[in-house]
């Protein structure tokens, strides 16, 4: 699934990436007789050690050929960098943080990759375990087909018939023109809901100023969602993004010189969509605003070409989140490791 080799640029650029804007990075490749075998890149989050209180440092970007000599040399290149940065334990992959693209695919391989999802072979987790690298925690990835509500469990709809009766939430629809300020109001929820979670980094204005216009380029107004009080405070966001990655792989990875056709034709090619965030301000947690937000979900189904799609990733210690997907008639189809080493 080749990526649109210009946001790849972009992406890596440090006076684009807001990553440089609260940390660095090294990006490092692997050569074997005038020929590129593998790539890694070395980073490190002041967010993430903040939030930790910890001397983490990251790896990412990480590609090899199958080979038993490749993987080793590369993390320890990273590894030497951080050590120099005064870093003291290493995790990955990630690229560059774990709101991007992260961990190694160990379950799964048989389907095409969603939108921000990494693919890789069978063996890259048994090259990464060979290589030294533990387990830190794994990615769930749930299958929804949501055009069939009778997948969901009768008490869903339930809670959801109440929300606005009794705690006078309303769900609308963002706006590509009011899109940026609605991505305050879901960092304002993903700060809040998320901040437990494992590997968890608090969303910037930078970080969303570059979120929201990643945003424009898929963005569809059916699937961006945020739920309000009659006050209108910002109860809960669901942001669920149509799958471009349908139409990345008939462009090659580039825009021209015919790739730029495929794109215009999204709306007639994209027949699912990844579920990448529902999350809820704790204070309506009790108010079945999750539920209505679902159920939304379902409906709108019912009326756009996208049928299915995948949820997550989710951390499988999120017993409450495992439970929910399951409740919507969700299974796990693709399972993502992320790994560590002390440095």
């Amino acid at each position: 699934m080749p990526p649109l080799r210009l946001e790849r640029h972009i992406f890596l650029l440090r006076s684009q990436n807001p990553l440089f804007k609260h940390g660095d990075a090294q990006l490092f490749l692997a050569w074997r007789d005038g020929r590129v075998v593998g790539r890694i890149s070395a980073q490190f989050d002041e967010l993430y050690n903040a939030q930790h209180e910890d001397l983490t440092g990251m790896f990412g970007f990480l590609e090899f050929e199958d080979a038993p000599d490749i993987v080793a040399p590369l993390l320890e290149a990273a590894a030497s960098w951080l050590r120099a940065q005064g870093r003291d334990r290493m995790i990955g992959p990630m690229d560059f943080t774990m709101n991007d693209e992260c961990g190694v695919m160990v379950d799964g391989f048989e389907r095409m990759p969603f939108v921000k999802q990494p693919w890789h072979p069978p063996y890259y987790g048994v090259r990464c375990e060979e290589a030294g690298l533990e387990k830190a925690v794994d990615l769930f990835m749930y299958e929804l087909v949501i055009s069939d509500r009778s997948k969901i469990l009768p008490v869903v709809f339930k809670l959801a018939e109440r929300v606005q009766k009794r705690h006078k939430i309303t769900i609308r629809r963002m706006s590509r023109r009011s899109l940026r300020r609605d991505m305050d109001a879901f960092a304002a929820v993903y700060n809040e809901a998320w901040s437990d979670n494992w590997g968890f980094v608090p969303y910037t204005k930078p970080d969303l100023d570059a979120y929201a216009q990643e945003h424009q380029l898929v963005f569809d107004r059916n699937w961006y969602m945020v739920a309000e009080t009659e006050e209108g405070e910002t109860a809960a966001v669901a942001i669920t993004v149509p799958d471009i990655n349908q139409v990345l792989v008939k462009m090659k990875g580039r825009l021209l010189p015919f790739g730029w056709f495929h794109f215009l034709r999204k709306k007639w090619i994209i027949d699912r969509v990844r579920v990448g965030f529902l999350g809820v301000k704790h204070a309506y947690q009790h108010t079945g605003v999750a539920a209505a937000l679902y159920v939304e979900h379902f409906d709108t189904a019912s009326r756009t070409p996208q049928k299915w799609g995948e949820m997550g990733w989710i951390l499988e210690s999120n017993h409450n989140m495992n439970k929910a997907m399951e409740a919507m008639g969700g299974r796990v189809v693709r399972r993502f490791r992320v790994y560590e080493r002390a440095l």
